[in-house]
């Protein structure tokens, strides 16, 4: 090993590292944070430590590397971001990094930067602009740009220099979904120069770093496919391609991924310092703009999840137990053998079998990925064990119930359960609608039973819905939220009853589509309008894809509920059902789908209009359509905090956006509440009520908020 002198500068984020063999190492080490973040502070010591390096004549080569022990750069300090004052601003900040980053793109010595763990952001960006990138083969390397995620762009050359550095085709993906990559992906893209092990990768770089010295090059080659998309017709063929698919998907809501399309497009065309210029100035709009306030604020919100405190301490879960194989079992199971063994128990070995394939294959594409190591995907493997004798579950510290939505059912496989577990063992039931409290009822030990309502598909689903009795014990609570975070979700609790709370706000969401078809709408017309107004799926599309027998079991379990106010939900959908709709499953429902395997688009189904009333189809205003729909769900999303099942706003927002595809861009049904006004909507639904009904009644604590001019969030 090359024997090296260290020379501490400063005791702050960057420390130089003079070694003996002519490389100056660039430490990153933000003090008193897990990860390294970019900030103004940083910035200048980062340019001091710079100057330094490139006056000192004993060094002929650079590396930048982390300090910390599994990241390079994490992207931007968002809390900074968030105190700007206005564009010009948030501007000038992107032109600080840019011309930090173009001294050290310009370099006279090599520029070696050593990647281990995440460089994201800013941090990829860091890295972008030297002369070679070295990864790590490591499952905690990831690269990529995700500021488009939160309303951004890269605000610190981005734009520029990744479509420079793999060209046009492969970096346009990465910019407009925010899509990270792991180290060999990385490589076969040309994103990344060398990969190597996580052991000495500063070493590593160096050695690469004194090689570029001694060749006396910095050119990068490019690829024939790189060099005709930088060419005007390739190019603007390319750009005018993404940019109609950028319209399809966002249907223009979001500015961010056109802003990027921009700034590529600009810094092609003119060169880099334009294209620079051009990032900056639509970084410092797009920092003040609302959908980049309602992206950040739901990043922070799902980050205080993970750090919310319990009123109890958890207990450890060494060995989970998952009753039911079907698709949802199968699932639950996936996510969790990368926390110890995993008991699935079915009736039959065909459903343990097919159970066996979900989780091999979720192995197999993780270990493709990069995300798992081939000994990881093993060890995994091995923890799962498939039996159809439901003593298999002795010692298990928790079980997950994923059986048939039925309320006997349920209860016959708690109290098989109860006969084979400790009493401090926890029993949770998937579960979309069915009161806890019911399921429980003739429970040995009511205190350890809740809800764990899981999304569909669960490996991909970010979001857990923990269900808590009035009898659920506080160490129940706090040990099925432990699982659920270790399962890598996203974990809001709320309180029991009919539908809890996202199935309950999204009934009468999906009711007023069914019945706005009764009245004459087109279906392809709901569909739309919703869309529009930033949903990802119309209503109806959803329907199909839940399954028109879901949909009418959900409304048959909600419709007492919603009895109470005298909306009782619309009968189509039993009758759809029963009359061989069952949407996508059988590629009938709202939309005839094409047989499986065969690639054509699906078409509205107009034989439905016969079993919904039969009404002539006329046209309704897109406005009405967006209100009587998206304020329903937002008026029971305050009716759900009036009544204690969510414990606060905060909860509310996740659980719509990231269960059931809310606009993120509004932020989530209360967020949205106070940006159009609680008065404006109390009005709106007072309106709607009037013309359709008392379905449109606004909650009572909607009716004070606006008579008392009061925000759900302090401002």
């Amino acid at each position: 090993m090359t024997e090296t002198m260290s020379e501490p500068v400063a005791a702050g984020a960057v420390r130089l590292e003079r070694r003996n063999d002519g490389v100056g190492i660039l430490w990153l080490d933000v003090p008193g944070q897990r990860v390294n973040t970019l900030s103004p502070a940083m910035f200048d010591e980062f340019a001091a430590r710079l100057n330094e390096v490139l006056r000192d004549r004993t060094v002929r080569g650079i590396v930048i590397a982390s300090a910390k022990p599994d990241g390079f750069i994490a992207g931007a300090d968002l809390h900074v971001l968030e105190e700007i004052d206005g564009a010009t601003e948030a501007a000038q900040l992107s032109q600080r990094g840019n011309e930090l980053l173009l001294r050290l793109d310009r370099a006279p010595k090599p520029v070696v930067a050593a990647v281990h763990g995440a460089a994201l952001g800013g941090g990829l960006e860091v890295a972008l602009a030297c002369d070679h990138i070295v990864a790590s083969d490591d499952p905690s390397t990831v690269l990529g740009l995700p500021e488009v995620m939160l309303g951004l762009l890269p605000g610190a050359g981005g734009t520029q220099r990744l479509p420079r550095r793999v060209g046009l085709i492969a970096a346009l993906p990465l910019l407009l979904t925010g899509k990270k990559v792991r180290a060999r992906k990385a490589k076969r893209l040309g994103l990344v120069d060398t990969v190597t092990s996580p052991g000495g990768i500063a070493d590593t770089a160096a050695r690469l770093a004194l090689q570029l010295a001694q060749s006396g090059t910095k050119t990068r080659r490019r690829s024939w496919l790189r060099r005709l998309t930088e060419l005007g017709p390739g190019r603007r063929l390319v750009l005018k391609r993404a940019r109609e698919e950028v319209q399809r998907k966002s249907r223009g809501l979001y500015p961010a991924p056109l802003a990027i399309l921009d700034c590529v497009e600009t810094g092609l065309s003119q060169g880099l310092e334009a294209g620079l210029a051009r990032e900056s100035k639509e970084f410092g709009a797009l920092v003040v703009s609302p959908q980049a306030s309602s992206l950040i604020r739901l990043f922070h919100w799902q980050n205080e999840l993970k750090k919310d405190e319990d009123d109890a301490a958890p207990l450890p879960v060494q060995r989970l137990g998952v009753l039911g194989a079907g698709f949802m079992g199968a699932g639950i199971a996936s996510v969790s053998v990368g926390s110890g063994p995993v008991v699935v128990r079915d009736l039959t070995d065909d459903s343990l079998s097919s159970a066996a394939r979900t989780v091999a294959d979720g192995l197999k594409k993780q270990r493709r990925s990069g995300a798992l190591t081939a000994i990881e995907a093993d060890r995994r493997w091995h923890r799962l064990q498939l039996t159809t004798d439901v003593a298999a579950i002795r010692g298990c510290d928790m079980v997950i119930e994923a059986v048939f939505e039925d309320l006997e059912l349920k209860r016959k496989v708690l109290a098989e359960a109860e006969a084979e577990l400790a009493a401090d063992a926890v029993f949770a039931t998937n579960t979309s609608a069915l009161p806890i409290a019911d399921i429980a009822k003739e429970a040995k030990h009511p205190e350890r039973v809740l809800g764990m309502h899981y999304f569909s598909p669960v490996p991909k689903m970010p979001l857990l819905e923990l269900v808590a009795a009035k009898q659920t014990a506080p160490w129940a609570i706090a040990t099925a939220r432990a699982v659920g975070i270790a399962q890598g979700k996203t974990v809001i609790v709320v309180g029991d009853g009919p539908g809890f709370y996202t199935t309950r706000i999204l009934a009468p969401f999906l009711n007023e589509a069914v019945v706005l078809v009764e009245e004459g709408a087109r279906i392809e017309d709901v569909d739309r309008a919703l869309r529009d107004f930033g949903y990802p799926v119309g209503p109806l599309a959803l329907i199909d894809e839940i399954g028109l027998d879901v949909g009418a079991h959900v409304a048959r379990d909600l419709g007492a509920k919603f009895a109470e106010r005298g909306t009782a939900p619309s009968d189509a959908l039993p009758k759809l059902f029963a009359a061989g709709y069952a949407g996508r499953k059988n590629q009938q429902g709202f939309y005839r789908y094409p047989p499986p395997g065969k690639k054509a688009r699906k078409e509205p189904n107009d034989s439905v209009y016969a079993h919904t009333g039969g009404a002539p189809r006329r046209h309704f205003a897109r406005e009405d359509v967006q209100d009587r729909l998206a304020l329903l769900m937002v008026n029971e999303a305050v009716r759900c905090l009036e009544e204690g099942i969510l414990r606060c706003p905060r909860d509310g927002d996740i659980g719509a956006v990231m269960g059931l595809g809310f606009p993120p861009l509004l932020g989530g049904p209360f967020r949205y509440l106070d940006q159009r006004g609680a008065g404006a909507v109390r009005d709106r639904l007072e309106q709607l009520a009037q013309a359709h009904g008392t379905r449109f009644t606004p909650a009572n604590l909607l009716v004070e908020h606006a008579n008392e001019q009061r925000a759900f969030y302090p401002s």
